[in-house]
């Protein structure tokens, strides 16, 4: 039986390697403690906000507090959701999608991390994949954007990889250094080109309420 009251708790992505779900208590502790194990190395940032280098245990506390502001603020007007990213039954990152007025614009942005000990396994875009195809195939969107700063290789890799394409760049702020972000655009069209038929969704018809989609065509 499903949760009676935040169904979000059920909602599962699947691939063959990786499972993508809504997080509940347990597994925000478990992303924090992986959050503060490393996510990149010192001399290196790949966040906009450097919340990754705070001290243990802000960091975690100051997780926890995201995950959970991240539930609180949740309506179809503007919602995000955090996935914990399972690979082997055990959490290895955090992949999120969000949006503002996904019903009229249909367009999802998104950000992700994973714990050091994950990284150059191919986890990144597997799960970005899982998550394109829950936007996309799932949810009815027709744009997804995503950016990352011009010296992070492995992220702009992953996007090229899944069909994205430059959409322009911005000079943001970065540990008070003037740094060039490069924005990224996949379209629904360039997605249905590559678009895998091994990926699983679960639980989001109890769920597409909370999206503001309950009887709409383009949503699963």
């Amino acid at each position: 039986m499903g949760h009676p009251y935040w169904p979000l708790f059920d909602l599962r992505v699947r691939t063959p390697r990786l499972e993508l779900r809504y997080p509940d208590d347990d597994d925000i502790v478990a992303l924090a403690a992986l959050a503060a194990s490393g996510i990149h190395p010192p001399d290196f940032m790949p966040f906009a906000v450097p919340w990754s280098t705070e001290p243990s245990p802000k960091l975690e506390r100051e997780s926890l507090q995201h995950f959970w502001k991240s539930r609180g603020e949740f309506t179809p007007a503007k919602w995000g959701v955090p996935f914990a990213i399972v690979c082997g039954g055990e959490i290895v990152g955090n992949q999120t999608v969000h949006a503002a007025d996904f019903p009229v614009t249909r367009a999802v942005e998104s950000g992700s991390w994973l714990g050091q000990a994950h990284q150059g396994k191919g986890i990144g875009k597997e799960m970005r994949a899982a998550m394109l195809h829950f936007a996309f195939a799932g949810l009815g969107a027709q744009v997804a954007y995503s950016g990352a700063w011009h010296d992070n290789p492995a992220s702009l890799g992953v996007s090229k990889a899944l069909g994205y394409r430059t959409n322009g760049d911005r000079i943001l702020p970065r540990l008070d250094t003037a740094t060039r972000m490069i924005n990224l655009k996949l379209t629904r069209a360039t997605w249905e080109k590559h678009r895998r038929d091994d990926i699983v969704i679960e639980g989001l018809d109890a769920c597409l309420d909370l999206f503001g989609l309950a009887g709409d065509p383009a949503a699963v």
